[in-house]
């Protein structure tokens, strides 16, 4: 499970389900008599009514970690055609429906219920406007800058890529004197750089008459990589905090290298952090 690829939306969802599970424990009803007469009387909490429990607590509690599970797999998982997030997002609102039929049928409700109905509230509508809200969509856990490339020597880029080829501060190490050569460098031509590994793809094209500079990108949230055959085939998805080459552009798109050597379509490239 990626943890950077978790979303505030995400942190709201964890934060709600906490307090609902806290809430489960508490006194479903209350008391408006005396205090010694209310201190004597024990009106349980959630689990001892089974279908308060289980049909609407540890609904809301598994509809979140199914939805908050969904965006950490690398690939999208299905039940019965319908996907982990959509499944939990249906069981937060059902919680949240059950919650507030047991208040108002409670003639007095007590602390379990107020504060239970309240996190279930927040926690389906967390699962639902999540998506559609640019700040609930941020990263929970921002990308990490890459480390600067050392000159003469080629230093380990972001997740185990190679230096140099766009690498960010590999433009660094061309020095206006030859480096001397390094048997470290695998016998390289007195003065030249290191081959990456893998090798690079064919040198990218021009674009709007200039040259296009490969870069390293990471992007904001899980984003699909798409064939370039244009068959719209999903063939990676780009997951926040790992960074990625960017080796050519093709109108809005890019074309967007992976660590393992796929190359595919990322159609979309807002919000991207360059290297």
């Amino acid at each position: 499970m990626n943890i950077r690829s978790l979303t505030r939306g995400d942190g709201v969802l964890i934060g709600a389900a906490v307090v609902l599970f806290i809430a489960s424990f508490l006194d479903t009803a209350g008391c408006d008599g005396p205090a010694a007469i209310c201190d004597q009387i024990d009106f349980g909490n959630s689990w001892e009514a089974s279908p308060l429990g289980w049909g609407a607590f540890f609904l809301g509690i598994a509809g979140a970690a199914l939805v908050v599970l969904s965006h950490g797999l690398p690939q999208p998982r299905k039940v019965l055609g319908l996907e982990l997030g959509q499944v939990g997002a249906a069981f937060t609102v059902a919680a949240a429906w059950n919650l507030l039929m047991w208040v108002f049928e409670s003639e007095n409700a007590g602390a379990g219920l107020i504060l239970g109905v309240i996190a279930a509230l927040v926690l389906a509508g967390a699962a639902i406007a999540a998506p559609m809200i640019p700040a609930l969509k941020a990263p929970l856990v921002g990308a990490p800058r890459p480390a600067v490339a050392q000159p003469y020597g080629a230093q380990p880029g972001p997740q185990g890529a190679p230096g140099g080829y766009g690498y960010p501060g590999a433009q660094q190490a061309h020095q206006p004197y030859p480096a001397p050569q390094d048997a470290s460098q695998g016998g390289q031509p007195f003065g030249g750089q290191p081959q990456p590994q893998p090798a690079p793809q064919p040198e990218p094209q021009a674009q709007g008459g200039s040259d296009f500079t490969p870069f390293w990108f990471a992007v904001p949230v899980a984003r699909p990589l798409y064939a370039e055959d244009g068959s719209g085939s999903q063939i990676a998805e780009l997951a926040p905090g790992t960074w990625y080459l960017a080796v050519e552009q093709r109108g809005q798109a890019l074309i967007a290298q992976t660590q393992d050597g796929r190359r595919g379509v990322l159609q979309d490239a807002t919000g991207i952090q360059r290297g």
